[in-house]
């Protein structure tokens, strides 16, 4: 998964000193948690370089990769190290950085609010925009199916 405009609604507030904060849905978190009891495997691939990133991931027990330019090459060292084939991964992205991995993989999910080049790769637009509950919409889609 992406982070920003999957897990946020792609908007940062930054404070005077240079802090920036992001705007997240406590439903996502419960679909990330429903998502670890049945030992579903995830990942979060970040171009950005962000404490609040690295802290929402460790809030939610997910594994969080930063500061990645390329993401697909990470994602395939990713599902290697997990014995996992690409056609077994879904990614969610947003934007024109992800079209790569989501071009890569068994299932590719754009969420509602997606840039255009995002939405047309994907086999799957959600209802949900992101930081607007658009994980929990694929963690409930993914949990129905276990």
């Amino acid at each position: 998964m992406d982070f920003d405009g999957v897990f946020t609604d792609n908007r940062a507030l930054v404070f005077e000193d240079g802090r920036e904060a992001v705007f997240v849905s406590r439903a996502d978190g419960m679909g990330i948690a429903l998502l670890r009891e049945i030992d579903f495997p995830m990942v979060v691939i970040s171009t950005e370089k962000n404490p609040v990133v690295l802290a929402r991931c460790n809030k939610l027990q997910i594994e969080c990769i930063q500061g990645i330019d390329d993401k697909l090459p990470v994602l395939r060292d990713w599902a290697s190290k997990h014995g996992l084939a690409m056609d077994q991964i879904a990614y969610v992205g947003n934007d024109v950085n992800d079209v790569e991995c989501m071009e890569s993989v068994g299932t590719s999910i754009a969420v509602a609010d997606a840039h255009p080049a995002a939405a047309e790769v994907a086999n799957l637009v959600l209802s949900a925009a992101g930081g607007r509950g658009a994980i929990r919409e694929v963690a409930d889609m993914i949990v129905a199916t276990n």
